[in-house]
């Protein structure tokens, strides 16, 4: 049987390797290294990145202090869920279209920064979109309108 300063050594060096495989995000930091895709609105192109992971759902949109006017983020689902969103730690104020497989709005909500209200889709959905607020009503895009996007499929 190991001695328990060797078990205690391989426990640290498990943990130490652990560590290095997966860095911690800073405190307060925002994510931007997510991969990217870009979606259509009519004749707007949106460039996201796009959040498909629990992590990187967790974190999602918070700590930015900008964002430029077409880009949002896109959150990618497993399965048709109601999805329901706040804004801890969002410091921008955000819309947030639940889509459908299609790429169809199903329905629209604004967000306060920093707010702890939850905003749900209206049924279960895959996709969310976030934008900064006011970005649909702006361009005429309401529930039932379609995006376009490899995401959505043909």
């Amino acid at each position: 049987m190991p001695s328990l300063p060797l078990l205690r050594a391989l426990a640290l060096t498990f943990c130490l390797l652990l560590q290095a495989a997966f860095p911690a995000r800073a405190a307060e930091e925002p994510q931007m290294e997510l991969a990217t895709t870009r979606l259509t609105a009519g004749i707007h192109n949106i460039n996201v990145q796009v959040a498909q992971t629990p992590e990187e759902h967790a974190v999602g949109l918070m700590y930015r202090r900008s964002m430029p006017t077409n880009e949002g983020m896109l959150f990618i689902f497993p399965a048709p869920a109601k999805q329901c969103f706040w804004m801890k730690n969002t410091l921008l104020p955000l819309s947030a279209a639940f889509i459908l497989d299609d790429g169809t709005l199903l329905n629209i909500e604004d967000m306060k920064p920093k707010a702890l209200e939850s905003h749900c889709s209206a049924r279960p959905v895959r996709f969310v979109l976030e934008m900064h607020q006011g970005w649909f009503a702006k361009r005429g895009l309401r529930a039932g309108d379609k995006l376009g996007g490899a995401v959505f499929g043909p």
